[in-house]
């Protein structure tokens, strides 16, 4: 299992030699699986704006495949090397992949070898827990389930700077999870 967390993924340019070099063939190569978050529209996921801003990142047109949250039948059993999901509102993006689904899929990918690479949302999607970032994000009316994936064994505060110093001491202190501050030039890889 490979994970590849950071806040600002390919847009900060740390992040994303961090992801390069990281990732198990030349990113050209790399078949993808792009999430999109939850602003996504049925014109955007079967246009090419997601395409294009992969292109933009590295990835090679004909090795993309930008996930459809209305068929999702047909990102099962891909043969791709990554799966990326970036920014957003953590618990919308998070909240649209359950119910269509998708969590478990994306599990099992991840325990079959796929890279995973997660920016701010994405990271805070394979956590353990996402209720702290409440402080962040707006919570949908009647949402109540705050458990992250559970890839990764900890919870993170994405986008850290001192502003957000008593939340994560808040959480430290609370000693429930472990907890990692990722500033915006931070990435965190996990290769289990």
């Amino acid at each position: 299992m490979k994970l590849i967390l950071s806040s600002c993924d390919f847009r900060n340019k740390k992040a994303r030699q961090t992801i390069i070099d990281n990732l198990d063939k030349p990113i050209e190569q790399c078949k993808l699986l792009f999430i999109p978050n939850e602003k996504a529209t049925v014109q955007a996921i079967r246009g090419e704006m997601y395409y294009l801003r992969m292109q933009e990142f590295g990835f090679v047109r004909e090795n993309i495949s930008v996930f459809d949250y209305w068929n999702t039948k047909q990102f099962l059993n891909l043969d791709i090397d990554v799966i990326y999901i970036s920014g957003g509102n953590t618990f919308k993006t998070l909240q649209r992949i359950r119910e269509c689904g998708f969590d478990k899929e994306i599990i099992n990918y991840i325990k079959l070898g796929i890279v995973y690479i997660g920016g701010s949302a994405g990271a805070h999607i394979v956590s353990k827990n996402i209720k702290h970032v409440a402080n962040f994000d707006s919570v949908p009316d009647g949402y109540t389930n705050f458990n992250g994936l559970g890839l990764f064994d900890g919870i993170l505060v994405c986008h850290y700077t001192s502003d957000r110093k008593p939340l994560y001491d808040k959480l430290q202190a609370d000693g429930k999870y472990k907890v990692y501050a990722l500033t915006d030039d931070d990435s965190l890889v996990i290769n289990e």
